[in-house]
């Protein structure tokens, strides 16, 4: 990786949206150590709301950090410093394009002499990167191989955004990774967790629920691909799709579902980090 500035006047923030599951906060800890390894930058794991509330003892005894006081507390010992923000987003949600935008406003407004820079989220669909696409279809690849499945038919699922453009992201994923899969498997389908209401946000369909009931899906084995970066109350344990997978197991004679396993350990997803890192120190 080029060379960065490394002087206790930049700081380095990994975020993600946030979480109340404790493993969520964990999860992102392990990739931000994973990423300062491989960069050899100090890069600290943070979240835009909800994991402040997570009992520290379920954390090591170590607190979640938020990350506007976080800016803050490193702005005023340093006024004049810099700060890199690393979005664990697969594209561009609201978190991205208004929350954040938003409170940097308040930053600069108190540190006029601070210099942020906020780097790319993950997947753009207009660069043909297919790094994101290969976790995922190494992620199918490994379920199917432990199941001992041959030729499973695949849904990728994500939470679903009230942001057409996040949807578009996963629409993308969802043709690169058909292309990786070829022969691997049978057939593959795109659908949401959840939607707002209204046919505004129809580009969210199908629901994942619906996906299961609806042919081919509706039987046989059938690999659930989680995009999703880290655990938690939907992608975790006895989360929310493990729940829609298994009501749909019992309303669908034959079906078998097996979800991935969300994907903040993959080592590709690392490296992937590590050049959008760098990409925003190029700005």
């Amino acid at each position: 990786m080029q060379s960065a500035p490394s002087s206790p006047s930049a700081a380095w923030f990994l975020f993600d949206n946030g979480s109340l599951r404790a493993e969520s906060t964990l999860s992102l800890r392990r990739v931000a150590t994973a990423l300062s390894e491989r960069t050899g930058l100090p890069v600290q794991a943070v979240s835009l709301l909800h994991s402040s509330n997570v009992p520290a003892q379920a954390l090591g005894g170590e607190p979640a950090r938020l990350l506007e006081p976080a800016l803050v507390a490193h702005f005023e010992a340093f006024p004049d410093g810099e700060a890199v923000l690393l979005p664990l987003f697969f594209g561009p949600s609201a978190a991205l394009t208004d929350y954040v935008p938003a409170r940097l406003v308040s930053i600069r407004a108190r540190f006029p002499h601070a210099r942020v820079r906020l780097a790319p989220w993950l997947v753009d669909p207009t660069d043909g990167d297919s790094c994101m696409a290969g976790v995922l279809a190494d992620q199918v690849r490994k379920t199917a191989r432990e199941r001992g499945w041959n030729r499973p038919k695949v849904v990728l699922v994500d939470h679903g955004s009230p942001q057409a453009a996040v949807a578009a992201v996963r629409d993308h994923l969802g043709r690169q990774v058909r292309a990786a899969l070829g022969d691997e498997i049978q057939a593959l389908a795109v659908a949401s967790m959840e939607r707002r209401e209204g046919e505004e946000y129809a580009f969210n369909e199908p629901l994942l629920a619906t996906a299961l009931r609806t042919p081919p899906f509706n039987h046989g084995e059938v690999v659930v691909c989680l995009q999703f970066l880290s655990p938690g109350r939907h992608a975790g344990p006895g989360g929310d799709i493990a729940t829609l997978c298994a009501a749909a197991e019992a309303e669908q004679d034959g079906l078998r579902t097996q979800m991935t396993t969300p994907i903040t350990g993959d080592s590709q997803l690392i490296e992937l980090l590590a050049e959008r890192l760098q990409q925003a120190v190029s700005m």
